[in-house]
């Protein structure tokens, strides 16, 4: 096992030699201008110009602040609306169509709107990244409570059980696999929703950055904190999987095939 796992580390290290080989050939073999696409090298020294640089981190520290408020604003509205939605029909009936028309609506388009309500601030960033990560959240979290074996909720009632003991002895643990499927989904959006937030209108953050730097065709730069960008999700991303693996043990490697609501 242990010897497996070292070979697809080792095959995920080679495929990104050869794609990063690959593109740094390509820059320099056809001679493609840096402002359309700079080769690898001269985006690590981007990157490690950007690490050094002391004005960097209160831009990564405000990404990382709006993304972790967004993300547990939209968790704690996800879980409790999806399980209001899941075991109350009305709730189901009257409320959840128009949350599906409201996330049919794209978080470009309205996200200038929460610059005009809530200013260039933190707080605009922080409400776009949780409508994004509310979504997924909400429909793993109703997909999970009504994926409960209704055999076994007919049997526990039949011994006299309470609501209450049916929800934390049967419908929470079995909901629990696809409630961290939609966490995990919703962090890696969370990501997305920050960035998208800065975008539309900032004077701090990663997004901000992207945009500063676009704008001087400084394309390496841009890069570079798209390289942070994809590291923050992964690591984020990583410490929801090591936290549903010690939760949720016993799902094993059925997880990936869990997952709903992309």
């Amino acid at each position: 096992m242990q010897m497996s796992k070292w070979r697809d580390y080792a095959e995920r290290l080679l495929v990104l030699v050869v794609i990063l080989g690959g593109w740094e050939g390509a820059c320099r073999g056809f001679d493609v201008p840096k402002i359309v696409l700079p080769p690898p090298s001269l985006v690590a020294k981007r990157l490690w110009q950007e690490l050094i640089d002391p004005t960097f981190y209160p831009h990564l520290g405000t990404t990382l602040a709006e993304l972790l408020l967004g993300f547990g604003i939209g968790l704690v509205c996800g879980l409790a609306l999806g399980v209001a939605v899941a075991l109350v029909p009305v709730v189901h009936r009257l409320i959840y169509p128009y949350i599906v028309a409201f996330q049919t609506l794209p978080k470009v388009a309205i996200a200038p709107l929460f610059v005009i309500w809530f200013g260039y601030g933190m707080t605009s960033k922080v409400v776009t990244t949780a409508l994004v990560a509310f979504f997924p959240m909400l429909v793993n979290v109703i997909t999970g409570f009504q994926s409960v074996d209704t055999d076994q909720v007919d049997m526990m009632r039949a011994f006299h059980a309470t609501d209450w003991q049916i929800f934390r002895k049967l419908r929470l643990p079995s909901a629990l696999p696809l409630i961290f499927a939609g966490t995990e989904i919703a962090v890696v959006f969370s990501v997305i929703g920050a960035v998208v937030g800065e975008f539309v209108g900032a004077q701090k953050g990663l997004g901000y950055l992207i945009t500063v730097w676009n704008f001087k065709l400084d394309i390496a730069g841009v890069f570079a904190i798209l390289l942070v960008l994809g590291a923050v999700g992964m690591i984020f991303h990583a410490v929801i999987v090591w936290l549903s693996n010690r939760v949720v043990f016993w799902q094993g490697k059925n997880r990936e095939n869990q997952i709903v609501g992309i």
